[in-house]
This record gives C-alpha cells, sequence and structure tokens, in this order.
C-alpha cells in the first residue's frame, strides 16, 4: 500500500495551484462557481463519512484490510471513490477560484496519482478480502463519476 495519505498530495496540490495561479482577485462569477463546486465536494465527502460510519468500517484508506464492509450506499452508488472525488472537486474548485489554466495541473496530476497507484492498492486489497462481494461492486460501480450499470 502507498504510504503517503491523501490529504498530503491533497495539501501538496493546493500549495503548487498557488504558486502557478496569476497573481489576480478572482472575479464574483469565479467566486461562485468555486464556492458552489467546493460545497458539492464537501457534501460528498461529509456523505461518504457517514456511509463508512453506518457501516462501522474504516475511512483509512491506508489500511484498506482493516475494512469489515463493502459501502455502497449513499455516494457510493456513483462512484467507488467518492472521497477522492470529493478531493478533486475541491481542487478544481481552488483552481476555479485561482483563475487561469496552470491552476488545473496539480488537480489533473492529483487525479492520476490517485488512479494509478493509490486505488489500484485499496482494490487489490478489497478484492481479497471480500471476494466475489467486491467484484460484484466494482462491476456495477464507476471507479470515478457516473450512472450505476445495474
Amino acid at each position: 500500500m502507498p504510504k503517503v495519505p491523501p490529504p498530503v498530495y491533497v495539501a501538496v496540490s493546493l500549495a503548487a495551484q498557488h504558486l502557478l495561479a496569476p497573481r489576480r482577485r478572482p472575479t464574483p462569477v469565479r467566486s461562485v462557481a468555486a464556492g458552489a463546486v467546493a460545497a458539492g465536494s464537501v457534501y460528498v465527502a461529509v456523505s461518504a463519512v457517514r456511509a463508512f460510519s453506518r457501516k462501522h468500517t474504516t475511512v483509512n484508506p491506508l489500511e484498506p484490510e482493516r475494512s469489515t464492509a463493502v459501502v455502497t450506499e449513499g455516494p457510493f452508488r456513483y462512484t467507488r471513490n467518492p472521497m477522492y472525488v470529493s478531493m478533486a472537486g475541491v481542487l478544481t474548485a481552488h483552481a476555479l477560484l485561482r483563475g487561469g489554466w496552470l491552476p488545473l495541473v496539480p488537480a489533473a496530476a492529483f487525479v492520476a496519482v490517485m488512479d494509478r497507484i493509490q486505488i489500484p492498492a485499496e482494490e487489490h486489497a478489497l478484492a481479497w478480502s471480500f471476494g466475489r462481494t467486491y467484484e460484484d461492486y466494482l462491476g456495477t460501480t464507476p471507479r470515478w463519476l457516473g450512472p450505476p450499470r445495474r
């Protein structure tokens, strides 16, 4: 398993966005758009944590082997990784607020790292722990976003 907590990647990405952003004040339209994306992202994260809590399972992405259940309710109906979707959303909101195209690069890098390093390691551990139950979930729910594929 990777040993870097995903929030550390978010913090590094936010710092990179700050360095890459143009030095100008956000417009009201960018501020409202960024606020809406950030609010939606926080809502998804809170919903995911609540779904984990209802199943009495861990939210720690560095120890997926400690999971006690496959969570398929709430935002997990639309994405297998709502917390990473919400983190990417926060980075996208920050890029919108900062303006320009360059602040989107760290957000894209975050998605790539999660998609290629973090998520595959978690999926491997969960498949090992839950077998067919998790494999069925993989077949019905996308990794990032989309409608259920039932």
